[in-house]
């Protein structure tokens, strides 16, 4: 931001040094870039000035303007602050009689104003006003566009004027771009626009790109009598996109990117239109034609414990000093503050000031950094791990040892990304009004769908077979009234068959401690292949789902490899895990394996199968395990096979191989008369 010594005299009392203002601004966070001397042009008006140089940082869009860094100064010096206060005559007839503006796209553009000039007369500008554009590296081109340069540089707002007799219909529209659509911009290139992207639009083409540039067809030029006059709130995000993928950037996409002062539109609006009258003369007509959302309310109050001044900052700052600041930076007090607490509403130009550690940053801006003696000690305070902290660490330990890797994903999918996995169908999303990513704005009900979508990213880096997982919040509606449930779950995505997932959860088990009947029961879950998801259940409460994805869910995303995938509970494993377990004694005794493969018909599931071995075995069953699956044609179709591996202990004395045999020939009886299978 390059901010003009003369210019910035307008608004507050300059009567100090120029090295001194540098240093105090670099102080308060607006690092001096550079400085540079502005000879006077030779025009007897002209005079000498100074042009700062200033960075803004990307969370301070009030700084983007003359005013805002006149606002900063008053503050840090204790000067008055003086804000020109339009009010331009209006004539008689109203300006809706002249424009008819429409909003298609309100989550694109919240709020649109239009005034309406007539008969103004296009020229050169005046000396005072080149002056100033000059100062900050910005060149005149006609009387009424340097206007909207200047309050644009002034207020930080950016403006468009357009010429009205070239504005088809007598209609403004602000609606999505048509893919495909041309639009030959004032730079005189011609681009193409996208579907998603803002414009302008009058009945019949676009005529601006919303928040970028305006259009060539409707520039002012000497030509040009009537002036409709454009301020308006565009979606940071939207012209974020819509510039970089035209390569077409400007001080109103910098600016809007950044977001603006929506409340602040009409007092802009009548800048402008007041500043037009002087140099170009013309009629306004009265009132303005407005569409959206209108002014956005005030921001909700944040409160400051007085005491965490110096807590954070290791430093006493007296209690009206800090009442002072923040009142001087534009917050209102709720009531009168408390001795040790008071509640602030910020400005509607300070959007960055949301929580406690704000406004101490404030205080501290103001106040000084450089009065914070280098020595303070700032006292240091430990916080314990929490069990959540505990219990997460572990399972990330457990997984990764595993295989896996950890991902981070966003609490944002889009509906198709939803779709792809439903733990809950019938169970409708949270969806967001006003989220920045147009698409993805529900939240997610699983983990699952955002680490599908990783894994075919890894897919398509050449890293097939990647094994992924996450712990996160899930997001489930609730009644109306009551607070939705953000359960924290674990989500893992794998390529291979069922039983290597489900020996994951057994990992789980094992080392976490955790005690309890392990069942799984066929899944409802639509996502599922048929016959190959489960329920988790730990002594009959539902702890998540496992299972293999149906084929078409894979090709929606284009996966090449099947995929296994298991969602389990973590507050379940808080209840559950002893994470520091007594110590045991090792066997005394050797185990012995034993392995049978069962041929089984295709509804005969995993969970029945070992549930029938874990009765038939005996006491010396130690562990029982799936080894393995086939579906093939030795075995015919409609037909499945498993591996059952089980080890048999004794604590007391080595087994004899009569014992297990007797123990095993129990098993395949019983599977034989419980679930139909035979040896293969």
């Amino acid at each position: 931001m390059i901010v003009s010594w003369n210019w910035l005299k307008q608004y507050v009392p300059l009567e100090m040094p120029l090295d001194d203002l540098t240093d105090r601004l670099t102080m308060a966070g607006l690092n001096l870039e550079g400085v540079e001397q502005i000879e006077a042009s030779g025009d007897a008006a002209s005079a000498s000035d100074v042009a700062i140089d200033l960075e803004v940082t990307s969370n301070r869009p009030d700084w983007l303007g003359h005013v805002g860094i006149a606002r900063e100064v008053s503050v840090l010096y204790g000067v008055p602050l003086t804000v020109p206060q339009a009010a331009p005559p209006e004539g008689s007839t109203p300006a809706v009689e002249a424009v008819r503006v429409e909003l298609e796209c309100p989550e694109l553009c919240p709020r649109y104003i239009a005034r309406v000039i007539r008969n103004v007369k296009v020229g050169p500008s005046p000396a005072w006003l080149k002056d100033r554009l000059n100062a900050v590296g910005v060149a005149s081109v006609n009387n009424v566009v340097d206007v909207t340069n200047y309050v644009l540089l002034e207020t930080g707002q950016p403006l468009h004027a357009f010429d009205l007799d070239q504005l088809h219909g007598g209609r403004i529209v602000v609606r999505e771009a048509v893919q495909g659509e041309k639009l030959v911009a004032i730079d005189q290139k011609t681009y193409e626009l996208q579907a998603g992207m803002c414009v302008i639009a009058d009945a019949d083409r676009p005529v601006a790109v919303a928040g970028v540039m305006g259009g060539l067809e409707t520039e002012i030029g000497e030509s040009t009598v009537n002036v409709l006059i454009e301020t308006a709130d565009f979606a940071p995000l939207t012209v974020r996109n819509t510039a970089r993928k035209l390569i077409l950037h400007s001080p109103s996409s910098y600016r809007f990117e950044r977001r603006v002062d929506a409340s602040a539109l009409d007092a802009v609006s009548r800048r402008c239109c007041e500043l037009i009258l002087e140099v170009a003369g013309g009629e306004l007509q009265s009132g303005m034609v407005e569409a959206g959302a209108g002014s956005p309310p005030p921001q909700e109050a944040v409160t400051l414990r007085f005491s965490q001044l110096k807590r954070l900052l290791g430093i006493d700052i007296p209690r009206e000093e800090a009442i002072r600041v923040l009142t001087s930076l534009g917050l209102e007090p709720v009531g009168e503050p408390g001795a040790d607490e008071g509640a602030f509403v910020p400005p509607a130009w300070r959007r960055d000031l949301t929580r406690e550690a704000d406004l101490i940053e404030e205080v501290a801006r103001i106040y000084g950094y450089d009065r914070i003696p280098d020595n303070v000690p700032v006292p240091l305070e430990l916080s314990a791990k929490t069990l959540r902290d505990r219990v997460s660490g572990r399972v990330r330990d457990i997984l990764t040892s595993c295989g896996f890797f950890e991902a981070l994903t966003l609490s944002f999918v889009s509906q198709e990304q939803f779709e792809l996995f439903q733990p809950l169908p019938g169970l409708e999303p949270l969806k967001v009004e006003h989220s920045s990513r147009r698409h993805e704005n529900l939240l997610r009900q699983s983990l699952v769908p955002s680490l599908l979508h990783s894994l075919r990213g890894n897919e398509r880096r050449g890293n097939a077979g990647a094994k992924l997982f996450e712990i996160a919040r899930v997001y489930l509606r609730a009644e109306p009234g009551v607070a939705a449930a953000e359960p924290i779950r674990i989500g893992l995505v794998a390529g291979g068959p069922f039983a290597a997932m489900r020996g994951v959860i057994d990992a789980l088990c094992q080392r976490l401690h955790i005690s309890g009947k392990l069942e799984l029961r066929p899944s409802e879950v639509p996502q599922f292949g048929e016959g190959r998801g489960a329920e988790v259940l730990l002594d009959g409460e539902l702890w998540g789902w496992v299972g293999e994805l149906d084929r078409d869910v894979a090709d929606r995303i284009d996966l090449q490899e099947q995929v296994t995938v298991a969602e389990l509970d973590l507050g379940l494993i808080e209840q559950r895990a002893v994470l520091v377990p007594p110590a045991e004694l090792l066997p005394e005794y050797p185990p012995m394996d034993r392995d049978l493969n069962f041929v089984l018909e295709e509804d005969v599931t995993w969970q029945q199968l070992e549930s029938v071995v874990v009765g038939a075995a005996g006491p010396l069953l130690e562990s029982v395990g799936c080894g393995g699956q086939y579906r093939g044609k030795q075995i015919g179709p409609d037909r499945k096979s498993y591996v059952v591996t089980m080890r048999f202990r004794a604590p007391d004395r080595t087994l004899k191989s009569a014992e297990v045999d007797s123990a095993q020939q129990a098993v395949i009886t019983a599977v034989e008369q419980n679930v139909a299978g035979t040896l293969r």
